[in-house]
């Protein structure tokens, strides 16, 4: 846990902050554009962070996303939380629908295999995620989905 980690688990907590979700995104996007990777909004709190990146469902282009990620077994599990709103975030289909994805976690880029983690498996996880993320409970509250866990589990070279 870094120095920032309690204060962005209190701001992460905040009800109004997903009408920022965008400009969050489109600032975190270019803090690691210029720092080529070295620095993100998460790093800063002291967070683990990646950027998945997957090849849109119906565009067939990739789309990057910056995101809170939480080392687990070999992989890395992610959360289509969106902060709790109605609706799970568009990368969340496109992963459903990819057979590979792409993460970039400290500066080293690898692929990895999603898996829609579910019953046990989810439980297991989803502990295992709020020890890292405790909001993650807060969205759940907020939200009447269940919020999907992917295992990303990195492809053997």
């Amino acid at each position: 846990m870094g120095l920032f980690t309690p204060l962005a688990i209190k701001i992460g907590g905040i009800s109004w902050l997903p009408r920022f979700l965008p400009q969050i995104t489109a600032i975190d996007m270019f803090l690691q554009r210029i720092t080529g990777g070295r620095l993100s909004l998460l790093r800063l709190a002291g967070l683990p962070s990646m950027v998945l990146t997957v090849v849109g469902r119906k565009s067939g282009q990739p789309r990057s996303t910056p995101m809170l990620c939480v080392p687990y077994r070999q992989g890395f599990l992610v959360a289509g939380s969106n902060f709790g709103g109605p609706k799970a975030p568009a990368w969340v289909l496109n992963v459903r629908a990819a057979d590979r994805v792409t993460v970039a976690v400290d500066r080293v880029t690898t692929e990895a295999v999603p898996h829609e983690v579910g019953g046990e498996e989810r439980d297991e996880a989803w502990a295992h995620m709020l020890r890292t993320w405790p909001n993650y409970a807060r969205y759940a509250e907020r939200t009447d989905r269940v919020i999907p866990v992917f295992y990303l589990a990195p492809v053997a070279a």
